[in-house]
């Protein structure tokens, strides 16, 4: 049984043999391809985006027009009115009515949207009927902190009903 010669060279001399100097061209061929692929795709993008440059409209920087500005706003306020949510509103309102035995009349109900409150004026025949219907809508889920804001009683009326103002923030969560 004889072993395989080995051959060490130590002189640092690299012997270059066939199989080596053809995988060495093949490499030297093969990234020459790539870098030129690379370039031809690189130029065919740029025409293209120089070409779909050319196809979109110029945009040109106008001033807004007041006008339409205007009626953006009013647009703005009219979809923030519509997406209030007014029947969970009128809905706490006629159950607190209902509660009290209709003896209070709701006369009309303010939002104000930019702060997030809303106004209630109602009449009721009493003022602790009053009160019982500011407390009861305390325990509304629609509104938060409603709070008795102003009250007078109607002298010029015979039943001298009570009327009055409830200030409320307006609960947003359902």
């Amino acid at each position: 049984m004889t072993r395989a010669r080995i051959e060490l060279d130590l002189s640092g001399r690299r012997r270059i043999n066939r199989r080596g100097a053809a995988l060495l061209a093949l490499g030297v061929t093969a990234a020459a391809l790539v870098v030129a692929d690379y370039w031809s795709d690189s130029a065919r993008r740029a025409g293209l985006e120089l070409r779909l440059a050319d196809l979109q409209p110029v945009r040109t920087a106008r001033k807004p027009d007041k006008a339409a500005q205007r009626v953006a706003e009013e647009n703005r306020a009219a979809l923030a009115d519509l997406t209030m949510p007014w029947s969970r509103l009128l809905r706490e309102l006629e159950i607190a009515s209902a509660d009290s035995k209709d003896s209070v009349a709701v006369l009309g109900v303010e939002p104000d949207r930019d702060k997030r409150q809303v106004r209630v004026i109602a009449e009721a025949r009493t003022l602790p009927i009053a009160l019982a219907y500011v407390e009861r809508l305390q325990m509304s889920e629609a509104l938060r902190y409603p709070m008795l804001e102003s009250h007078e009683v109607q002298l010029r009326d015979p039943q001298r009903p009570v009327r009055f103002q409830i200030k409320a923030d307006w609960n947003a969560t359902p």
